[in-house]
């Protein structure tokens, strides 16, 4: 498909007829302006630096995730350095992050670059995918951070974005759709570095500028353009989306059963995990999920340990 073809798509499927032509260099030069110096963005990240960031960053905030990203990356600077520890100090390293599964994920994933492909991070785009834990995202997104690579990056925040610029709607889908994936590749620029800049500026303008409950909307660089905006910004006509909840959840309780082991050495009795929650069906549950995802192991002898460790 042509450049030409590809966009002439792209503004039939947009409802307000927004040239995606006319988005490219507003956003790219804002985001050459105003975007924020992340570690992961810098030239010694190297590859494993964007796949550790882009495991971290799955539902985590920037704020809660650079503390760990830093020491994560002193501590296993390749692949090789993770894959060679066992699964369950990553798991300990992981500390508050949340979602601790991406823990043996990341692992599992180092593991797989150190024994297929020499210990460096694959640039094919394929190959990452065939990776342990690396999902349609997390490929893209390193292929066109770390590589320079033309794939269509779509996260939340770029979602959001073409939700609102080209197709009109205040808001994505809950899940992302087909026709939200062919949007965004016809909405790719043709040379692949700009196209990997843009899938970075995409996502930056929507995590500072087109947030989603207090978009900043007088600072958008296609303000002009923004067929939300054209149309008056309507109101999302879908279900109003709720608030995740954690106090008093299993995953709370997984929480803290996680913290007893990543903070005491050693295997831990089953009496340390019991003070952690008050209602021992709960707590029973909350342990069986965490041993079921390998998170945590039972010893012969009824105590406790994270994957792996002595």
């Amino acid at each position: 498909m042509t450049a030409t073809t590809a966009t002439d798509t792209a503004q039939g499927e947009a409802s307000s007829g927004t040239d995606p032509d006319a988005l490219h260099a507003p956003v790219i030069e804002w985001f050459h302006h105003n975007a924020r110096d992340l570690p992961w963005r810098r030239p010694e990240a190297g590859a494993w630096g964007v796949m550790v960031s882009e495991f971290m960053l799955q539902q985590t905030p920037v704020s809660r995730v650079l503390p760990v990203y830093e020491e994560w990356l002193r501590r296993w600077p390749r692949p090789a350095d993770l894959a060679a520890e066992p699964s369950g100090e990553a798991v300990r390293a992981w500390g508050r992050l949340g979602y601790p599964r991406r823990a043996l994920r990341l692992h599992g994933a180092a593991a797989a670059i150190a024994e297929r492909h020499g210990g460096e991070v694959p640039t094919d785009h394929h190959q990452l995918l065939a990776l342990p834990g690396v999902g349609e995202y997390t490929a893209a997104a390193v292929a066109s951070f770390a590589y320079g690579q033309r794939h269509a990056v779509l996260d939340t925040n770029v979602r959001r974005v073409f939700a609102r610029a080209v197709s009109g709607t205040e808001y994505p889908p809950n899940a992302t759709t087909a026709a939200e994936r062919k949007l965004a590749r016809l909405l790719l620029p043709e040379e692949p570095k700009t196209a990997a800049r843009w899938a970075a500026a995409t996502m930056e303008l929507g995590a500072l500028l087109c947030t989603a409950r207090t978009p900043d909307c007088g600072r958008c660089p296609i303000l002009e353009q923004c067929a939300w905006r054209r149309a008056g910004s309507p109101a999302h006509q879908g279900p109003p989306r709720r608030a995740q909840t954690y106090v008093g959840t299993d995953r709370q309780v997984r929480g803290k059963l996680l913290a007893v082991l990543r903070e005491l050495p050693g295997p831990v009795p089953r009496a340390a995990l019991d003070r952690v929650w008050h209602d021992p069906e709960q707590r029973s549950r909350a342990l069986g999920g965490l041993l079921s995802d390998g998170l945590v192991e039972r010893l012969p002898d009824g105590r406790y340990r994270l994957p792996g460790s002595s």
